[in-house]
């Protein structure tokens, strides 16, 4: 079995980024910018915009942070975004999920300019990658998908079985794969019979919040499994799969951690570069 090495992928991936961003430099004299709004004091969040703003400089990215404590208006915050979609400097903006109670979420997202929109969440952006055009793609499945590709260079015709509906992975994953031309089912933690779909699956990208949901009887031989869960459980942090049984199956598989996760911070900074490039045009 293959284990997939998301912190190798990702160290190639960066090392790319950074010989782009010195090119664009020469090109146009400037450098792309990520601006990231941290709100409150989370610590994974914390770490999260550490980890991001340690990735940006090591390609030669401008990185700035902005935080804010918990106790901040909503009008603040969305008057800085207002602030960053016409500031030149600033390619990309990121707020860090998740948000205090008393600021909308979705009102913050739909604020900033799609342009700018690293994550990919904006309604048009989400529109424009359902309907197969240009757009920002969300990071953890545009890090999924390239794992997927370095195993198998061509899926299509592949089997490919998403567990997870949701707007942050599966439903963007979906299309993702429906543009390689794979046969995509989304499936769900109320879907009737998930193993005999999983069994089906020449991919399979758990993606839940269900800790080692999908056991070794659910995988058929030589399947790649992407592996995005996170889950705090009592042996410590472990995966929507359960790795031990799953590896003596898979052809390849995602630890949890070290698989899906450094792959996201690099697609940030990919996305980056994307929209300062379309920027430019």
């Amino acid at each position: 079995m293959i284990l997939i090495d998301g912190k190798k992928v990702a160290a190639e991936l960066r090392e790319e980024l950074k010989g782009e961003v010195s090119q664009l430099k020469k090109q146009h004299n400037k450098i792309p910018g990520l601006t990231v709004i941290l709100i409150g004091d989370l610590t994974p969040s914390q770490i999260y915009v550490r980890n991001k703003e340690r990735s940006a400089k090591e390609v030669g990215l401008n990185s700035e942070v902005i935080k804010y404590p918990d106790s901040v208006e909503e009008k603040t915050v969305l008057e800085k975004i207002k602030e960053l979609n016409v500031d030149a400097t600033v390619s990309g903006i990121l707020v860090q999920l998740p948000l205090p109670k008393h600021i909308d979420k979705q009102k913050v997202i739909e604020t900033i300019d799609p342009s700018k929109d690293v994550d990919g969440f904006h309604p048009m952006n989400v529109g424009n990658l359902s309907s197969g055009y240009e757009s920002s793609i969300p990071c953890t499945p545009l890090g999924c998908y390239l794992l997927i590709k370095k195993i198998e260079p061509n899926i299509s015709g592949k089997k490919a079985v998403i567990v997870g509906r949701s707007n942050l992975n599966g439903k963007p994953m979906t299309q993702l794969l429906l543009k390689e031309n794979c046969t995509v089912t989304i499936t769900h933690s109320k879907t009737k019979d998930l193993k005999s779909e999983c069994l089906q699956a020449d991919i399979i990208v758990a993606a839940v919040g269900i800790p080692e949901l999908v056991k070794g009887d659910w995988v058929k031989k030589d399947a790649i499994v992407i592996d995005v869960g996170i889950n705090k459980t009592e042996k410590g942090i472990v995966g929507d799969v359960n790795f031990n049984e799953v590896s003596k199956k898979a052809k390849a598989l995602t630890p949890v951690p070290g698989g899906v996760g450094p792959m996201t911070i690099a697609c940030l900074l990919k996305n980056t570069i994307e929209c300062f490039k379309r920027s430019q045009i």
